[in-house]
């Protein structure tokens, strides 16, 4: 299904910079979404503050993307990110920030004591992987109802989960009431649905959209990583393990002290050490260290529109990821 796109007051895309959610833009651009109407916005999973589960390169590259498109570009933050919720004990969830066209706003932090003390675990139940709705889904609920520029408005919240990814994801719908709507209210009506444009998309459908607009893929991408999720996502394969234990051995090393702090490893049956030893690091990797410097460099502001488009390392690769 594809919504009236103009009928919109405001189009919100959430931006990861991944694959799937750029071309979750462009399809909306292609299909008559109104530019004046689209804003775009980036979950920082590491809080604003120092580099821990995320790649550093990845906000400079959404902020590049929206400068090569003209749009605005609205970061929004769990303050201290996923490392401090991770090392929560006795304290509240941290309260969420966002910018806004009139500011950055704060909201939250007011909730009951609580402990965690170990990493988000690989699970298709979000209070048990925890990392997605306290970083990302929790966030983007807050500032949409924290804002009352949309109340009384129709706003389209898009997202760029894909079927092919995983059979959970296959059972998402295309078009849904988002969970902030609330248009049946009296008193604070908000009109929020939420679209999927690309769920039926394969992979070669995405990178041929990025082609056909001349996106470069994000750096990850290109040293051959399939899917721009965290650098120490949870869901890292062997062979991504062994090439982040590589190119960023101090911040694996804390993961690992972690899993040993913790008493408790990310994955039910390995440790982190174990589990990069049993794979390979990825060869564009090896053989492209500048590529891999800027990757990791939070100062990172390279081009994002290219005539000389090619397939990156990383395409049609392993994707390990939620389910």
């Amino acid at each position: 299904m594809t919504p009236d796109l103009r009928g919109y007051d405001h189009i919100i895309v959430a931006l990861s910079g991944g694959k799937d959610s750029v071309a979750s833009l462009l399809a909306a651009l292609e299909l008559g979404a109104r530019p004046e109407s689209i804003e775009l916005w980036h979950h920082d999973v590491d809080g604003g503050g120092e580099g821990f589960m995320d790649w550093p390169s990845t906000p400079g590259y959404v902020r590049q993307i929206a400068r090569a498109f003209d749009l605005p570009c609205y970061m929004s933050w769990r303050d201290g990110g996923i490392q401090r919720e991770m090392l929560r004990n006795g304290p509240p969830t941290a309260p969420v920030s966002f910018e806004t066209p009139d500011g950055t706003m704060h909201r939250g932090g007011e909730g009951r004591p609580g402990r965690r003390l170990r990493f988000p675990q690989i699970s298709g139940n979000l209070a048990v992987r925890w990392c997605s709705s306290v970083a990302k889904i929790d966030v983007a609920a807050m500032a949409l109802r924290g804002q009352d520029r949309f109340l009384g408005r129709r706003t389209l919240f898009i997202t760029g989960e894909r079927a092919e990814e995983s059979p959970g994801r296959a059972r998402y719908a295309v078009f849904e009431p988002h969970r902030t709507d609330t248009r049946a209210s009296l008193r604070r009506p908000r009109l929020v649905d939420h679209w999927r444009p690309i769920h039926g998309w394969s992979e070669a459908l995405v990178w041929d959209c990025l082609r056909r607009h001349r996106i470069v893929p994000a750096l990850p991408y290109r040293i051959g990583f399939g899917r721009l999720s965290c650098l120490g996502c949870i869901f890292m394969s062997a062979d991504q393990a062994a090439t982040f234990r590589l190119i960023a051995p101090d911040r694996f090393a804390r993961f690992a002290a972690y899993e040993h702090a913790f008493g408790c490893t990310i994955r039910r049956d390995i440790d982190l050490n174990t589990l990069a030893d049993r794979g390979r690091p990825f060869p564009a990797a090896l053989q492209q260290p500048d590529l891999v410097r800027q990757a990791l460099s939070p100062d990172w502001a390279g081009p994002v529109l290219t005539d000389h488009w090619h397939l990156p390392a990383g395409a049609f690769g392993e994707s390990a990821g939620p389910g």
